[in-house]
């Protein structure tokens, strides 16, 4: 060998790519958890019923479906060069018509890899310039506008996610696809069944808040702040968060009484059927699952004005300034009062999720996006 570079063959070239009505789509995450994963899961699970040979690569996921192990970290770094070309691998080896990048990591791989020489779908899933500031924030940035023109089309789960690209001067074909929810699995029960269920307090009033403790992204350290003025206004109020995550420590430290962490539950259905309010006090979004799903339970939820929470939440709940710790207990202290009003507002919501969130319709807008990019 002469030490020269060799490009990386990426399996079939464009002309002798043959697309019929079932694409082979590669799906790529970095991570199974949370969100993501959860989004994942239900658009395998969608693409594999209308007979389409999808693939998976990332971490392990509890479904029946081709799957690859592609290991990544959540920030780039040294590692990345490793990465890409793992992935390089994956992608000779599923020959996919179409590639699906979910979250930040899997798109500057992903996109470094391919750079627009397959048909390539990537999704944001919150943007990956907010979660830094400074300088970092300028590269970042700078890469998203990039890495566009390596995309077939961009997909936002909000009106708001694709706006704030805009604004940062990426430029692509955009499609909005809002999140949406299973309404069977996520629908309305009653609440002390489920607390026996879950062996919770009786006669306590139940804040529930499911998400990745990451505080840096979720936001937790300003409703832990805030959280002793909601049990000083209401004292049977009981705070639970569900999930697991790198702050839980630092967390657990800074909680005061009345304060649980569950863990992490393969199932947040059941936390949201016993909560009287959930709370997301988020500092970044796209369309939170964990909002749509606690609306779809039929419980209010109030929220921190992160991108698409208004969408979401509409009057079905407050959302409420960013890192506004004061405004946050107070709009939970208002609810916990006033069961009867947060009961019409959980009422609203429900009809709010089974009318705009349906899970038919956001898999065949994403079944008719892939046809496209596949045959482009």
């Amino acid at each position: 060998m002469d030490g020269a570079r060799r490009p990386v063959a990426l399996g079939r070239a464009p002309s002798d790519r043959v697309v019929t009505t079932a694409p082979r789509v590669l799906h790529v995450a970095q991570t199974a958890e949370y969100g993501v994963g959860r989004y994942v899961d239900l658009l395998l699970r969608d693409q594999q019923q209308r007979g389409w040979p999808v693939a998976f690569a990332g971490p392990t996921l509890d479904a029946d479906v081709e799957q690859h192990r592609w290991t990544a970290t959540r920030q780039p770094g040294p590692g990345t060069v490793g990465e890409t070309r793992a992935l390089a691998r994956i992608v000779r080896e599923v020959q996919p018509d179409v590639v699906h990048l979910h979250s930040s990591k899997p798109g500057l791989a992903g996109r470094l890899l391919l750079r627009g020489r397959q048909p390539t779908i990537f999704q944001p899933h919150a943007w990956s310039f907010f979660a830094v500031t400074g300088a970092p924030r300028l590269a970042t940035t700078a890469w998203e506008r990039v890495g566009a023109r390596w995309a077939r089309v961009i997909v936002c789960g909000s009106e708001a996610e694709r706006a704030a690209g805009e604004a940062a001067g990426i430029r692509a074909r955009w499609e909005v696809v809002p999140n949406s929810v299973d309404v069977e699995r996520f629908s309305p029960a009653d609440r002390d069944e489920a607390r026996r269920a879950l062996g919770l307090p009786p006669g306590e009033r139940i804040v529930v808040c499911a998400a990745r403790l990451a505080v840096s992204q979720k936001g937790q350290d300003v409703l832990l702040a805030a959280w002793p003025a909601v049990t000083a206004a209401v004292p049977e109020a009981r705070l639970v968060l569900v999930g697991d995550g790198p702050d839980r420590d630092a967390l657990q430290r800074a909680a005061s009484a009345r304060v649980d962490f569950a863990g992490e539950q393969a199932d947040t259905a059941p936390w949201f059927r016993a909560a009287d309010v959930v709370v997301q006090p988020s500092r970044y979004e796209t369309l939170s699952l964990s909002v749509l799903e606690a609306l779809a339970c039929g419980r209010p939820v109030v929220a921190t004005d992160a991108i698409g929470m208004k969408e979401a939440v509409g009057d079905a709940g407050e959302v409420v300034p960013l890192d506004d710790g004061p405004a946050l207990a107070h709009a939970l202290v208002a609810r916990l009062r006033d069961p009867a009003s947060a009961a019409d507002e959980g009422a609203r919501g429900r009809a709010r999720v089974v009318a705009r969130y349906s899970l038919a319709a956001w898999g065949d807008r994403l079944a008719d996006l892939t046809l496209a990019a596949a045959r482009s």
